[in-house]
């Protein structure tokens, strides 16, 4: 079975909102077996609603509307579907019942607008929005269906939940989708294609690889495709194993799991207590490993020493390493390090310093130059990186960096 989802609002063209209803629509139908074919979105106009329609229908079997469906006069999507259909609208007393049950208690009086939302294309079947007054609806058109939903998440995941999701379970022509996501950091999607080309290219024709690069990590979704559940989770299984064993040491976890959360339970597992010491980053790894709860058992705290008189003052920076090296250095990371380890008392540190731009930066360290060390006492490692001109994709390339840097380094201390 395939679908396509048509979002309608110029709200969602300007921006101003961004629209989290067509993803959450992909992941649920994707988990029944559903293929979803593209995502459309058009305004609230009459022409582009009902082109939309038809564009959709020509691909799919099913098309999911969302939005239009308020008691303002911006809220065509009935009657634009209504003309696709070529029918007329009619008015629905259950629908108007269970609106004045929802006001009655408020003693809110009902209004034309709200007596407009119980006119709804004729020929349709209703599916009761538990959340709010605007029904979902359904019709079989020509051996496809058209489902017109809320724009609203909660009201339109209501819905899917409670009417359309049940239901599309029970259609026989829908396939097995499998789907496992193998977190990676530290190397860039196409060293890893290369690295991993041969076990893709020995892939069943049932089981597929996607590469989703972000900052500093690469997500391998590997899915499976067909019709027997039990045979492609075991063709899954064996891709990831695969998979898995060539690149393992860049794999930190599976599917949406973060860095941070990675780190927080390797350090907790081995009783290991960590401490940060932040410049160009400003706490944006303090930030992200507190952002996960728990964190307190293992994470001490964080030096933010911005200028180099903090640097000296709070980790015992020498004054000669500035001069001699510049607070972007190995140099001055390594004892950033070491001055945080005494600071927080903590098994392990991580120390960052860099350009973050887009002001500043020379020849010789360019704005996303970022130094980074990570260690003990014993022990310090260092690494410099190079990122971009924007400010805000380098201070999370650096802290994600920083992080998987933390990673490698704990998976040594047994």
């Amino acid at each position: 079975m395939k679908a396509t989802i048509l979002t309608i609002g110029d709200e969602l063209l300007i921006g101003q909102i961004i629209d989290t209803n067509a993803a959450w629509m992909s992941q649920k139908l994707t988990a029944l077996g559903i293929s979803v074919l593209e995502r459309i979105t058009v305004p609230d106009e009459h022409g582009p609603i009902v082109e939309g329609i038809r564009y959709c229908l020509r691909k799919s079997d099913i098309v999911l509307i969302t939005g239009g469906l308020g008691p303002t006069k911006d809220d065509i999507t009935k009657l634009s579907i209504a003309d696709y259909l070529g029918v007329g609208m009619e008015f629905h007393k259950e629908v108007f019942d269970r609106i004045k049950a929802i006001f009655a208690p408020r003693n809110i009086p009902l209004t034309d607008a709200h007596k407009d939302q119980c006119y709804l294309p004729e020929n349709v079947e209703i599916l009761t929005n538990t959340m709010g007054t605007a029904p979902g609806m359904l019709w079989q058109h020509e051996g496809k269906q058209i489902v017109s939903m809320p724009g609203v998440p909660y009201e339109m995941k209501a819905i899917m939940t409670e009417q359309l999701l049940p239901r599309l379970a029970q259609n026989p022509d829908r396939k097995v989708i499998l789907h496992k996501t193998i977190m990676t950091a530290g190397m860039g999607e196409s060293s890893i294609a290369d690295k991993i080309g041969d076990i893709v290219d020995g892939f069943d024709e049932e089981v597929s690889i996607a590469y989703l690069p972000g900052l500093a990590q690469v997500r391998l979704r590997i899915t499976a495709k067909g019709d027997n559940e039990s045979v492609l989770q075991s063709k899954l299984d064996k891709a990831v194993e695969l998979v898995c064993d060539r690149v393992s040491d860049l794999v930190f976890g599976y599917d949406e799991i973060t860095l941070q959360e990675a780190l927080q339970e390797m350090c907790i597992d081995r009783g290991l207590t960590l401490g940060t010491a932040e410049s160009c980053t400003g706490g944006h790894v303090s930030h992200l490993i507190t952002s996960i709860s728990g964190s307190s058992a293992y994470y001490k705290g964080s030096a933010i020493t911005y200028c180099n008189a903090l640097k000296q003052k709070m980790l015992g920076v020498k004054a000669e390493t500035l001069e001699a090296y510049g607070a972007v250095s190995e140099q001055v990371v390594e004892e950033m390090v070491k001055g945080a380890l005494d600071l927080l008392d903590v098994d392990i540190a991580v120390a960052l310093s860099g350009v973050a731009g887009p002001k500043g930066g020379s020849i010789e360290k360019p704005v996303g130059t970022v130094c980074i060390a990570v260690g003990t006492h014993g022990l310090l490692e260092t690494r410099t990186i190079l990122s971009s001109k924007d400010r805000s994709k380098n201070i999370a390339y650096a802290s994600n960096q920083a992080l998987n840097m933390l990673r490698k380094y704990v998976l040594q201390v047994k």
